[in-house]
């Protein structure tokens, strides 16, 4: 199995980038892929070119849990 690494080129990974419905037209986004190894890959839409950051699936669900129950509603406007 294929290992994937923080830092990575972000369009060098063989994955379908897909972002929130809620993202502005300005293209201020966060985009996510999921990875032929099951870990999940973010990007900035501003720089589809840049890095990746990887994270596991453990990583991901407790972040989007967290996020679910308002643990991070302090971070925005």
């Amino acid at each position: 199995m294929q290992e994937f690494r923080n830092g990575t080129s972000a369009a060098a990974l063989p994955v379908v980038w897909r972002k929130s419905r809620w993202s502005n037209p300005n293209g201020n986004c966060v985009e996510v892929a999921s990875l032929p190894n099951g870990e999940i890959a973010l990007r900035n839409s501003r720089f589809p070119e840049g890095p990746a950051l990887v994270y596991t699936q453990a990583e991901i669900t407790a972040f989007v849990l967290g996020a679910k129950d308002g643990e991070f509603d302090d971070l925005v406007a």
